[in-house]
């Protein structure tokens, strides 16, 4: 029995080698801390497998699958003891002495099929918490084991970080109805890294899936999981072989090896957009003001109107993606305590299909039953005007300029009246020229740009007059003024980006150094150098998402129709990195081939 695990299990007798000698001169024990000497630092070691590995003819029935270690052990985490293929149910384990027993409660093992038991990321030793690298037990219910191998990684599509803990699936049945209906025929959790290796699998052609597995069922369910997919069928190439770095179970925190695992294929993986389109939420958040969601986006609507109001006092918006419309009704009159709209839109029916339908949506004032506001002490005084904001951040008010946004649509406006100054170092004032233009996703947001250059010491105020500005509730502005001067810290950086060979719609997005946040934001169609002053020292990304429809959007994915989300493509350095550290007091040029980034 030993000599049959030391011949399979190479790596066992090493361990339990170094784990005795570690434990002779730490005098340390498995259940009783030491008095003295160093940290208990070992992980545990397997000493013992039932059934042995790459065992057949297992049986079927009340299946137990027993891994015996040097040390008592606990188990982390139950959701990484990954059986596959996966059945209806989780598997369960108890612990006996020194050993994890995995069992399989009322589920019994499919006949003739090669099984794998995944235990990465699920044991620690009972003491120290020292986490278990990791182990694969391979066993047959038939006589013969499958010897494929498959691997890659799983990434997000937006910021292709890895994504730790997502199901990789393979399907023998090609049907695009399979990930939602079967459970898969092999199947595997990501790393930390992100990387796959679906290991012992049978040579034939498959679909690959990706899925982030909130209920842990094996299926896709597409309203509230992500999913990822290859757009072909793939057949294994590689065969499993001791000497395969990718079968390896390695520490996490062994950057070399973990990045040196070869990666055969890439999934990126999305939140699909809803495919059935309903009012699926509504709102009165105001006397005059309404909003309506819709489940899926770019709802079609043919006509709206609310009862006893006229079509021209009614005024809608969508949002960029047409899932969400405000509504306002333009009359400062009261209104009645309840909105009665009718919305005639492309709707869902019981068989998928979309048709013309009316729904009537009725909203409630949301003061109604509330004390009114009789008392004059109760009466704030953003209540009696139309209330605006006025933004100008000093890092990018000469790419964006002066914001302008109004909590309610305007019904009367002097963008004229607008004064625009400068005062120079030397408190010289200047009146300057500006545009406004309408924001065109935001009619309440209006952008004021100056004509000149803004320079570098100079102070710049925007002032809005009194009463130059009326909202639909009747309310007039009060007079506001934003100073705003160039950024002059010596320590600041800038960073310009020369992009050539741009042949289609890309957006530029310089990123923080996690990813997570969009710090300036540019669109292109052509060869051009993009500026990004103002840089604090630290490390930047720069991402760029080909916008192949030219809708301004990153726009998802669609599994049915075998649509992957739109690229995107972070600029690596020569290094390898995708980071740039940017320093203080530099300025930086990077130039960026942007076909050869997509081709």
């Amino acid at each position: 029995m030993k000599k049959f695990i030391s011949d399979l299990l190479p790596a066992i007798p090493v361990g339990i080698i170094l784990a005795t000698m570690v434990f002779s001169h730490s005098c340390a024990n498995t259940t009783t801390p030491p008095s003295g000497g160093p940290k208990d630092t070992i992980p545990p070691v397997i000493t013992e497998l039932v059934p042995l590995p790459g065992a057949t003819n297992v049986p079927r029935i009340k299946t137990k699958l027993e891994m015996e270690f040097n040390e008592y052990v606990v188990v982390k985490d139950p959701k990484s003891l990954f059986l596959s293929p996966p059945l209806a149910k989780t598997p369960k384990y108890k612990i006996k002495g020194k050993s994890v027993i995995v069992y399989f409660e009322n589920d019994t093992l499919a006949a003739d099929k090669t099984y794998t038991l995944d235990v990465t990321n699920a044991i620690a030793d009972n003491n120290e918490g020292n986490m278990f690298p990791g182990y694969t037990l391979v066993f047959s219910t038939g006589d013969r084991i499958d010897s494929m191998v498959v691997t890659g990684i799983v990434q997000d599509c937006n910021t292709l970080q890895p994504l730790k803990g997502a199901t990789v699936m393979l399907y023998k049945d090609h049907a695009d109805s399979a990930i939602f209906q079967k459970r898969p025929d092999a199947a595997v959790k990501t790393d930390e890294w992100g990387f796959f290796c679906l290991r012992n699998i049978q040579d034939t052609v498959y679909r690959m899936y990706a899925i982030i597995d909130d209920n842990n069922n094996n299926m896709y369910e597409p309203e509230n999981e992500k999913v990822a997919f290859i757009d072909t069928l793939l057949r294994p190439v590689m065969v499993v072989s001791d000497s395969l770095p990718e079968l390896m179970k390695y520490e996490m925190t062994d950057t070399v090896n973990c990045l040196a695992r070869k990666q055969e294929y890439e999934l990126n993986i999305f939140r699909e957009k809803p495919s059935k389109q309903m009012i699926v939420n509504k709102e009165r958040v105001g006397e005059r003001t309404a909003y309506i969601t819709f489940m899926a986006p770019y709802a079609q609507i043919d006509s709206l109107w609310i009862k006893g109001v006229p079509a021209e006092n009614v005024i809608t918006q969508f949002n960029l993606v047409q899932d969400s419309l405000e509504i306002w009704v333009n009359d400062p009159k009261p209104q009645p305590d309840t909105l009665d709209i009718f919305v005639k839109y492309m709707k869902t029916d019981t068989l998928g299909m979309l048709n013309p339908f009316t729904e009537e949506v009725k909203l409630v004032n949301p003061k109604k039953g509330s004390a009114l506001k009789s008392a004059r002490k109760d009466i704030k005084h953003e209540d009696t005007i139309a209330v605006f904001k006025l933004e100008a951040p000093a890092e990018t008010v000469e790419q964006y300029g002066f914001a302008m946004e109004f909590s309610y649509p305007l019904v009367e406006s002097a963008f004229d009246s607008l004064v625009f100054r400068s005062v120079n170092p030397k408190q010289q004032e200047t009146i300057g020229r500006y545009t406004v233009t309408q924001d065109s996703l935001n009619l309440r947001k209006y952008i004021v740009r100056p004509v000149e250059k803004l320079q570098p010491g100079y102070e710049y105020f925007l002032k809005v007059p009194h009463r130059k500005f009326k909202d639909i509730n009747g309310f007039y502005n009060d007079s506001t003024e934003v100073k705003v001067s160039l950024p002059k810290d010596d320590k600041l950086s800038s960073m310009s980006l020369v992009l050539s060979n741009v042949h289609n719609k890309y957006i530029v997005d310089l990123l923080n150094e996690k990813r997570d946040k969009v710090l300036r934001s540019y669109i292109i169609d052509k060869d051009q150098t993009l500026l990004f002053p103002y840089l604090k020292a630290g490390k930047y990304s720069i991402r760029i998402t080909e916008d192949l429809n030219r809708n301004g959007l990153v726009d998802t994915g669609i599994l049915l129709e075998h649509k992957q989300p739109e690229k995107v493509r972070f600029y690596k350095l020569e290094d390898g990195t995708f980071l740039i550290d940017v320093p203080e007091m530099m300025e930086i040029e990077q130039n960026l081939d942007v076909a050869e980034m997509f081709k």
